[in-house]
């Protein structure tokens, strides 16, 4: 799940680490007079121009606020086209995509929260929806929607022992289940996030809520779930409710994932998200506050980005071979160092993250940011 706030302390220290994990830089490699700068600050979201020709696009960001914000692109209906979050006060971010002919939103949310600052852009002309995408690009979609769609399906088994050791009442069981029920959402959440609504019916934490929403009524998915088997430890009926809705909601996630609008840019900035998910969720043990299980979730992600990677190497190896080299050598790195809080290789039993120093999570931190800034131009180098 995306952060929802952070604290002023906690925004001040993660907008300067993000410099690296999200490619946040002073100068755009890819910037110039046809990219659409976009000025966001608490209060307004200025964009250069109100239409632009489809296909390939550059988005600069610069946040002129105090606040971090987040900016999207969406389709008429809030899907998501493409994002970018956590961009610190007085930073600067590039996206690339592919947009095709239509019309859209981009929208600016300081602080992370509530509905943002929209601006109606509309992208004219044949573009990325006439241009006949590569044989290369074609496979890496394929390949990319192929591993979404198994993944969606290999967590509904999963999900469901969970629901049913809640159902059942069984405190220890649940627990157990909790953790792998989510591996496969980790790995592919920025597909989910893409639509909009299911994200925050299933994986808020408490404080992701807007405002107005009560938790006792509003809040539901996972972590609501976390909250009463490692705080209260114990199932009441009300939770045997939410883990129906769980099941529910996630089946919508599997039947939709499928027709998700997939390109090659999209997965390289998805890529980018799950390892922004890292930096500002697992690395802080936010996300899992509870259970403590932060390191299966931070596994997943690295999983998740790397076979994003994976499918676009052979398009990324073509534009830039020195991306690739650093890319191989940082998510070696990554795997190398995560080996380390298991019991092998294979095993998804992780040491709890609240047995984790202050040292090794800055080690980790720092593996990040490494494997971030990269990461960061892949999709520059796959829509060359």
């Amino acid at each position: 799940m995306r952060p929802a706030r952070l604290t002023v302390i906690a925004a001040a220290s993660v907008a300067a680490a993000l410099t690296a994990v999200t490619g946040c830089s002073e100068k755009s490699d890819a910037g110039g007079a046809g990219a659409i700068k976009v000025t966001a600050s608490d209060s307004a979201c200025e964009v250069s121009k109100t239409e632009f020709p489809a296909g390939k696009v550059q988005i600069d960001v610069e946040n002129k606020g105090a606040k971090v914000t987040e900016v999207y692109v969406l389709f008429p209906d809030a899907r998501i086209v493409t994002e970018r979050e956590n961009i610190g006060p007085g930073t600067k971010a590039s996206i690339t995509a592919e947009i095709k002919a239509g019309e859209y939103e981009i929208v600016c949310k300081p602080g992370m929260k509530g509905d943002g600052i929209t601006q109606k852009v509309k992208a004219t002309g044949k573009g990325a929806a006439g241009d006949k995408r590569s044989p290369e690009a074609d496979a890496a979609v394929a390949a990319y929607r192929a591993y979404v769609v198994a993944q969606a399906e290999e967590t509904l088994p999963k999900a469901q022992a969970f629901v049913d050791a809640v159902k059942a009442g069984d405190v220890e069981a649940a627990k157990k289940a909790y953790a792998p029920s989510r591996i496969g959402w980790e790995r592919t959440e920025p597909v989910a996030e893409s639509f909009g609504d299911i994200d925050p019916k299933v994986d808020v934490r408490e404080d992701g809520l807007e405002a107005g929403q009560d938790p006792a009524k509003d809040w539901t998915g996972w972590h609501r779930l976390e909250k009463s088997l490692w705080v209260d430890n114990k199932i009441d009926d009300n939770d045997k409710k939410l883990a129906d809705t769980l099941i529910a909601d996630l089946t919508d996630w599997q039947k939709k994932v499928g027709q998700a609008e997939i390109s090659p840019s999209s997965i390289a900035n998805g890529a980018k998200e799950l390892l922004d998910e890292v930096a500002t969720g697992k690395v802080t043990g936010e996300e899992e506050r509870y259970s403590h299980t932060d390191l299966v979730d931070f596994k997943a992600n690295v999983e998740g980005a790397e076979k994003a990677y994976a499918v676009l190497k052979a398009m990324a190896a073509k534009n830039d071979p020195e991306l690739v080299k650093q890319l191989d050598t940082q998510f070696a790195a990554m795997n190398t160092l995560l080996d380390k809080y298991r019991a092998d290789k294979t095993s998804y039993e992780f040491t709890a993250y609240d047995k984790v120093g202050e040292a090794e999570r800055k080690e980790l931190s720092d593996a990040v940011s490494a494997l971030g800034e990269p990461l960061s131009k892949l999709a520059a180098a796959v829509t060359k």
